[in-house]
């Protein structure tokens, strides 16, 4: 190893320098001329040893010589020499030394040779350091300034040469600030200045750096450390650079990413998803961004393969003022040029990256003035992301950059395809609980009942609001249904389970409650059928499948009341079900005490009816579970705050069921609630007429006669001989069959009602009477003579029952 480099340093931690480096001098014969302490201090000599003698002789180890000749030789040919040698010290150890050699010429003409010395690994280590250093100044890719105390530039390596465009002269005497954006000096000198004063290093500080006329952002690694002089002193400051533009929008990237698919997908709507996805992507990714969806996508339906069809403007969001004067403003329908990005996103299903758009191109998608306001605004770039999911097209993702001056690459085309598959996938997922929510929906619209009629025996309000849960329908319901002679059933119903299932199990319940109804059979028989229905759904269901093994598959609760305004007597029965409240006209509420009864679909258990004599307007509130249970599912406290929110006056039926819902529902409920009330009312007396007759020959004849006479009262003598017939026909039937005495009732309202009733449980029937036959003809003439007729059972005997329709002059809205 040779060089020509200085003998001595000032450096005190070079190993050449005067404080650690041995002295010697040769003369041209190689005679030790000259020995320093620091000489005798490594290799073991005194100087008066070794002053005339031959440095051969007494340094080098014979194995060596041919190493040192060689040596020596291109030291005088150079006129100098560096390297290492292997150094005899005075006990015969070879010790390896670092030798820096220079011919001296004397005055007098004498050569002279002048060696100094070091250890051979300090040297070494020395010379490394040296390389080190030359190497970050000349060769690391990290870029290194040194600033002295004012932070003033005193060198520059090439690497921050190469990112500012610069050569090491035209950087040496300047300072940052000269180089970089004012915002991004500062922030710069401001931390090298705290390094300076506290000595403290700084390391990796992420921080922007920007040259100046430079476009676009630029990201730096910091590093800086002090620089002491040897009594501890600032001499300046380093710093250390490295640019992380690329990593630093990396990961940006995936910073909005993991945002994305936090704010993406919250809630089951298609429009909120759209608005969700701008939302993540401006203005993080884009300047501007659109969301365009099929319009069957947009209505819960399936769209057509191909991505054809009109699109509809569901989401935009930009940075600039009134965007609608650039874009279509959201919920305009339309469609896109066939040479246009948008177009060949659709159909090829794959993101398109125009990285310089032109907005006045006529594939631009945008109409001629859109373009012009593009233009102005500096609209450069766009990227066309379709929205696809489940091997479907749901529509397209439009991103557009104009505040941005960078245009989008290839690595922001990667960032919005994910968004736009986060989007999709909620976006399909928002389509398909709309289509099932419409269709549940539209299914328990035509299950549930709407508007009842006005009825004689009570008036009513309801409520139906179904769980805020996945699907929003349920199996609770609720029915008031006419029955013979001027009664009515009330029920209230609750299938478990929310969703479709439960709504077609609540549809076929009420069928076949409004089947039971027509039979007029007690409300405990009712439950007994129903009880077997359910049984036999669950039956079904297990058979084809549904539900798991743990489940109940089908299970249900019912309350059924029948209501009598002429007896004022209220029957009911319960299956599992809550208990009916009763609200008194003096404004009393109470929970009357009823038999509960078992759910429905236990099977083989009985249930029990219990009479109840109702005042004159009072309220009956029938109800389901969801109403008394609430967020803490505490019954008892949910009916106590029923009844406190029933009692009092007696208000507007309407305003009341509205009160009971605003007292005891949040807004969304967690479980389906059905809520029934109804207020009833007693047939006045001049409108109901009611006979015993015995059983006797003269039954019949007495019934015409107080028929004709009461008709005659109503002013119904158009009525009076065809009603004549019907009450004939049917106490002459009592009279014979039933062995008792007969009952016989007329009520005067929408329709004209009469009942017979008797002590026998069989029922008449009809049947066809042969041309010989003296009789059989008597119920074929009361159901010609009726707009309608059947017979009911009661505990003791049936009633058999007509009803007329009244002569057109007699309105019906006048009769309740």
């Amino acid at each position: 190893m040779t060089g020509s480099v200085p003998l001595i340093s000032e450096s005190p931690e070079d190993p050449f320098s005067m404080g650690r480096a041995a002295s010697v001098v040769l003369d041209d014969r190689g005679l030790l001329t000259g020995w320093s302490a620091r000489a005798q201090a490594l290799l073991g000599y005194p100087a008066e040893e070794v002053y005339g003698r031959r440095a051969a002789d007494l340094l080098v180890d014979p194995q060596d010589r041919d190493l040192v000749r060689e040596a020596v030789a291109a030291c005088r040919a150079d006129n100098g020499w560096f390297g290492f040698l292997p150094v005899r010290d005075r006990q015969g150890a070879r010790q390896y030394f670092g030798l820096r050699v220079r011919r001296l010429t004397r005055s007098a003409g004498a050569d002279e040779w002048f060696l100094v010395g070091a250890p051979a690994q300090e040297v070494a280590q020395w010379e490394l350091d040296r390389r080190v250093m030359d190497g970050l100044f000349r060769q690391s890719p990290i870029g290194l300034t040194i600033h002295d105390p004012s932070l003033t530039i005193l060198r520059i390596n090439r690497a921050i040469a190469g990112i500012g465009g610069i050569t090491p002269d035209q950087a040496r005497g300047h300072r940052i600030g000269d180089f970089l954006v004012r915002e991004d000096a500062e922030t710069i000198e401001a931390r090298l200045r705290q390094v300076l004063e506290t000595g403290a290093p700084m390391i990796f500080t992420e921080q922007p750096g920007r040259l100046r006329g430079e476009a676009g952002e630029r990201y730096v690694s910091a590093s800086a450390f002090r620089l002491d002089d040897a009594s501890g002193g600032a001499m300046g400051v380093a710093l250390l650079v490295e640019d992380v533009t690329d990593r630093h929008r990396a990961r940006r990237r995936l910073a909005m990413l993991n945002r994305a698919s936090k704010k993406i997908g919250t809630t089951l709507d298609v429009e909120t998803t759209a608005r969700e996805l701008v939302e993540a992507a401006v203005p993080g990714l884009a300047d501007c961004v659109t969301v365009d969806l099929l319009q069957a996508v947009d209505l819960g339906e399936e769209p057509l393969p191909g991505g054809e069809g009109l699109l509809v403007r569901s989401a935009l969001k930009s940075t600039a003022p009134n965007p609608e004067r650039v874009m279509y403003p959201v919920g305009t329908l339309r469609t896109f040029p066939l040479d246009a990005p948008q177009t060949r996103a659709l159909l090829t299903r794959r993101p398109i990256l125009v990285a310089e758009f032109d907005p006045e191109a006529p594939a631009s998608g945008l109409d001629p003035e859109q373009a012009a306001h593009a233009r102005k605004l500096g609209a450069h770039s766009l990227m066309v992301v379709p929205l696809t999911a489940r091997g479907l097209v749901l529509g397209l993702v439009c991103l557009w950059r104009y505040a941005v001056t960078e245009p989008f690459e290839e690595d922001d085309l990667t960032l919005a395809s994910e968004f736009a598959a986060l989007a999709a996938v909620s976006i399909d997922n928002a389509r398909r609980y709309t289509q099932q929510h419409r269709t549940a929906l539209a299914l328990q619209r035509r299950l549930l009942p709407g508007e009842f009629p006005q009825h004689p025996a009570v008036a009513v309000a309801h409520r139906y609001l179904p769980a805020g849960g996945a699907t929003g329908v349920g199996g609770d319901w609720f029915d008031v249904i006419p029955l013979s002679g001027a009664r009515v059933a009330l029920v209230v119903g609750d299938v478990v389970g929310h969703g479709i299932n439960a709504a077609a199990t609540m549809g076929r319940m009420r069928t076949a409650v409004h089947t039971l109804a027509d039979l007029d059979l007690e409300p405990d028989e009712v439950l007994s059928h129903l009880d077997d229905l359910v049984t036999r759904l669950a039956v079904e269901h297990e058979a084809w499948g549904q539900g798991a093994p743990s489940e109940q598959v089908v299970g249900a609760t019912c309350l059924y009341a029948v209501y009598n305004p002429v007896s004022r007597i209220c029957t009911l029965a319960r299956a599992g079900h809550p208990p009916p409240v009763l609200l008194t006209p003096d404004g009393q509420a109470s929970l009357p005490e009823l038999p509960t009864g078992p759910p429905l679909g236990l099977g083989g258990l009985p249930f029990e009816s219990v009479d109840l004599e109702l005042p004159e307007d009072s309220t009956l509130a029938l109800y389901t579970n969801g109403l008394i249970e609430g967020t803490q599912h505490d019954v008892d406290a949910g009916l106590a705050r029923l009844c406190d929110v029933l009692s009092g006056p007696p208000e507007p039926l309407e305003e009341t069921c509205q009160a009971v819902v605003d007292a005891l529902l949040p807004v969304r409920p967690a479980d389906d609630v059905a809520l029934l009330l109804a207020r009833t009312r007693t047939l006045e007396p001049g409108r109901v007429a009611t006979w015993v007759l015995p059983a006797e020959p003269t039954a019949p004849a007495r019934a015409r006669g107080l028929t004709e006479q009461q008709l005659a009262e109503w002013g119904l003598e158009e009525m009076i001989f065809t009603t004549e017939l019907i009450v004939s026909e049917l106490v002459t039937n009592a009279y014979r069959y039933a062995g008792g005495p007969v009952t016989l009732r007329l009520i005067h309202l929408h329709r004209l009602i009469c009942e017979v009733s008797d002590p026998s449980s069989t029922s008449p029937h009809l049947r066809r009477a042969r041309s010989t036959d003296e009789g059989g003809r008597g119920l074929m003439l009361v159901a010609q003579l009726t707009a309608r007729w059947g017979t009911r059972h009661a505990r003791e005997g049936k009633t058999v029952w007509t009803e007329q329709e009244l002569p057109s002059r007699t309105g019906s809205a006048a009769l309740f």
